[in-house]
């Protein structure tokens, strides 16, 4: 069958290159129901995307759930984590969505690699994360951050766990006077809270920015995750993606899930993410699994508008025809006209507020 790909969505054809980019690198794909145990959400709600959930008791009392995310089912789901899952999906997802808040049916792709993922593992993730962005949009960037790295400074200029939380939140709006301002509270040293909400607020060409790192910190960051995060870097530099990455000191999520390399994926043209994930080993930790993993999600609903421009029409051509017309001409031109690959509106006269590039009148 014929697909004529100028007829599909921005999602629909995302979904298809995905699903032929995971599969090319051995990923499996993974289905799973529309719904979990409420209690499931419940615990992890930090980890959603949103906390909004649509609930029902199912016949046995149990209060349920459509589900607002994947990772949650797949982690819960999975049986035998002594080898490395790679596994991908493509599913519905139900959550509030847009401006205005309300809830949507809408589909995201993703993969995951679970189970005892090492360098390669996490290299090969990064690495498809950004060419998923590049076959929906070459003009798109993924920014990374490495958690370990970061709580490694925290931990030599001697910020305490309480004030780390205070302090990634306002990383991500790099803010930087409220960075120094927790950081002297905390009795940190005025020369390294600048510092640290310098480094923080820095971003660019990851090697450059763990040269500002090292220089800014003096070598005192731990050797273990920055080895790893250089590691990474050097993976990626075997593939045709190091030109999309871009380190963000102040990409950070939680770190009660995340812990290692962050992730998030930026096309031109959209105001947002269309692309999170990272490495969560503690969330596993936390749903009783002692395994790692990494992954991420591609939001398909933020494509909804690439690329729509004001001259977007409904049909290529409209064919008008009146209670005269022969319907065996009518017919006859209107296959002419979708044997060139035209999309073609045939009505009786001129249907109002439909957008046409050519009328023929028969």
């Amino acid at each position: 069958m014929l697909i004529d790909e100028k007829k599909l969505s921005n999602e629909e054809r995302a979904t298809l290159a995905l699903r032929s980019l995971y599969e090319r690198f051995g990923y499996l794909h993974y289905r799973m129901t529309k719904f979990e145990e409420y209690d499931l959400y419940l615990r992890n709600r930090d980890f959603l995307v949103s906390e909004n959930l649509i609930t029902f008791t199912d016949t046995n009392g149990k209060l349920m759930a459509l589900k607002p995310d994947v990772t949650l089912s797949i982690i819960k789901n999975l049986k035998n984590l002594n080898s490395v899952k790679k596994l991908y999906y493509n599913e519905n997802v139900y959550r509030t969505s847009g401006t205005e808040g309300n809830f949507r049916e809408i589909m995201q792709v993703g993969l995951e690699c679970i189970g005892d993922i090492d360098l390669y593992s996490e290299s090969e993730v990064l690495m498809l994360a950004a060419m998923s962005l590049k076959a929906i949009s070459e003009d798109s960037i993924l920014d990374i951050s490495h958690l370990g790295v970061l709580k490694d400074i925290f931990t030599c200029i001697g910020i305490s766990a309480g004030a780390e939380q205070s302090i990634l939140e306002h990383a991500n709006e790099k803010n930087l006077k409220a960075i120094r301002e927790i950081c002297v509270s905390d009795g940190c040293a005025t020369e390294s809270a600048d510092a640290l909400a310098s480094f923080l607020c820095e971003y660019g060409e990851p090697r450059d920015v763990l040269g500002k790192a090292e220089k800014l910190f003096g070598g005192k960051i731990g050797t273990d995750n920055l080895r790893e995060l250089k590691g990474l870097l050097d993976c990626l530099a075997m593939t045709e993606v190091p030109k999309m990455i871009r380190m963000d000191p102040g990409l950070v999520d939680d770190m009660r899930y995340y812990n290692g390399v962050v992730m998030k994926g930026y096309i031109k043209g959209v105001p947002q993410a269309v692309l999170s994930g990272g490495q969560y080993d503690r969330l596993l930790q936390r749903m009783g699994r002692d395994s790692k993993a990494i992954g991420f999600a591609v939001y398909l609903d933020t494509l909804e508008r690439l690329g729509e421009t004001a001259d977007r029409y409904d049909c290529d051509l409209l064919l008008s025809y009146s209670e005269s017309s022969d319907p065996k001409k009518v017919m006859r031109q209107a296959v002419q006209a979708a044997e060139k690959g035209w999309t073609v509106r045939v009505s009786k006269g001129i249907p109002e507020g439909l957008r046409f590039r050519t009328l023929k009148e028969i």
